[in-house]
């Protein structure tokens, strides 16, 4: 069983390793994507995937409508009030739904279904029955799948919910990030406790059983004790699911943050690794379990079997419960995992629309993965989901010997001043073990595994956000 009982890091360990590097929702990473993965080899991809007619699917469809932007948001949103555009969308994605399904005849079964955003529920009630319909019509939701959704309780009704509930959704994400009314007026989220609570406690009163509530350390203007109160409201709530994810301030991607996010006020290093402790202290000594790198749940919640069972998996969609080799994405920027490739739709609405007018699917670039790519997200799936990486099994899975493989990897892992030496990890011939210390800093580990990362020279530019 993965460790558990988190360890604060001192702080020179802080300043050593909390440097930019992946969040590993993938490998490679979606910066190594290429417009030299073309239509055919998506078609491709998709023909394969559909000859293994007894695997189930992973579906995700991007909903990227949002009535008013959040300055610390790095998603692929499209800020409007008019909802003709969201009504045109519409009719463009039940057009890619279709056409992606034709290449999997064989293959309709979905056991984990996923709407995000944007806000999915900037759609009615209604639009959102239309593309739940379309999406049955071609695909077959499995009696046990997890269908999820994102919802943001500041345009989120009582009708929305009762249509979720109705329509089979099983499992709500709900973004809380800061209830602190100045670090709301900062980051342009107001977002009131009462209004999130009020919303939360409908979804129980019809049924819902499982809900996520997510927030964001490191925002301008937190301090440890104006967290340490939001922290205290979410528990109140006791969702199942609690997910604390690291601000990602990238500006060279999202230049919004740079005009609306004011530096100055975001925490310190000190501070922000503060938030984090505090975060894992709390949350761990009220009942919750930490799952992977960001992620908390209670002992009998399907996160925390599945860690138990081996069977916790990542993907674009974060952690899932739900074992589907291939994942189909819908909508502009999303990304497909089908059958050794990984495929990216357009993130330009026009282009979405010009590329599905001409009968072709709305792909931007993708990724064909070699032997070494599969070996080596192996290994880091399995250090972000298990913290753990097991010799055997994978020297027998790729028919590789492990410590030759890795040779170079395990010597940097076992480097004097390096992570053994700093009790992050523990090397040994069956494997390697993270430790609490290190699971703080599970992002560096997997990072040592990432050949893209390793032959790329230093360079000026960033790439990624910061590891803590």
């Amino acid at each position: 069983m993965p460790n558990t009982a988190p360890i604060a890091p001192t702080p020179a360990l802080l300043k050593r390793y909390d440097r930019p590097g992946p969040r590993y929702t993938s490998y490679p990473t979606a910066n190594e994507f290429t417009t030299d993965f073309g239509i055919q080899d998506y078609y491709n991809r998709l023909d394969d995937a559909d000859s293994q007619s007894s695997e189930p699917l992973s579906v995700y469809l991007h909903l990227p409508f949002c009535e008013a932007r959040c300055s610390f948001c790095a998603c692929n949103v499209i800020i409007t009030k008019k909802r003709e555009v969201a009504a045109k969308y519409l009719d463009y994605l039940e057009r890619e739904i279709a056409m992606i399904a034709q290449r999997l005849s064989h293959r309709r079964e979905v056991v984990q279904y996923h709407w995000g955003g944007g806000t999915p529920t900037y759609l009615t009630p209604d639009e959102i029955r239309k593309i739940r319909s379309v999406v049955t019509r071609h695909f077959d939701i499995a009696p046990d799948a997890e269908v999820a959704i994102e919802v943001d309780p500041r345009v989120t009704s009582t009708e929305h919910i009762d249509t979720l509930k109705e329509l089979g959704w099983n499992r709500l994400s709900m973004g809380v990030q800061d209830f602190t009314p100045g670090v709301q007026a900062l980051i342009n989220r107001n977002q009131t406790e009462e209004q999130t609570r009020r919303l939360y406690d409908y979804c129980r009163k019809v049924g819902f059983k499982s809900i996520n509530l997510d927030l964001i350390y490191g925002l301008p203007g937190q301090s440890p004790d104006t967290f340490a109160e939001n922290l205290k409201a979410v528990l109140e709530m006791r969702p199942e699911r609690l997910a604390v994810y690291s601000y990602a301030h990238v500006p060279w991607i999202k230049a919004h943050q740079d005009k609306y996010i004011d530096t100055d006020l975001l925490p310190s290093p000190d501070t922000k690794l503060e938030l984090l402790c505090q975060t894992m202290d709390l949350f761990t000594s009220s009942g919750y379990r930490q799952i992977g790198m960001d992620h908390f749940a209670v002992p009998d919640d399907e996160l925390s079997t599945a860690l138990d069972g081996g069977t916790l998996h990542r993907n674009f969609m974060g952690y899932t419960t739900k074992a589907a080799p291939d994942f189909v994405g819908f909508g502009i920027s999303s990304i497909g995992d089908v059958a050794g490739g990984y495929a990216q739709n357009t993130k330009k609405l026009s282009e979405y629309y010009e590329s599905l007018d001409a009968g072709s699917p709305p792909l931007e670039r993708g990724y064909r993965l070699a032997d070494d790519d599969k070996i080596r997200r192996h290994v880091i799936q399995r250090l972000m989901c298990r913290f753990q990486v097991d010799a055997k099994e994978t020297s027998d899975l790729f028919r590789i010997d492990f410590s030759d493989y890795f040779a170079v990897e395990l010597g940097e892992l076992t480097a004097g001043g390096g992570f053994v030496d700093d009790g992050m990890v523990e090397v040994t011939p069956k494997g390697i073990d993270v430790k609490p210390l290190g699971q703080m800093f599970v992002r560096n580990v997997a990072m040592t595994f990432d050949a893209y990362l390793r032959s790329k020279q230093k360079s000026d530019k960033p790439v990624f956000s910061r590891t803590v």
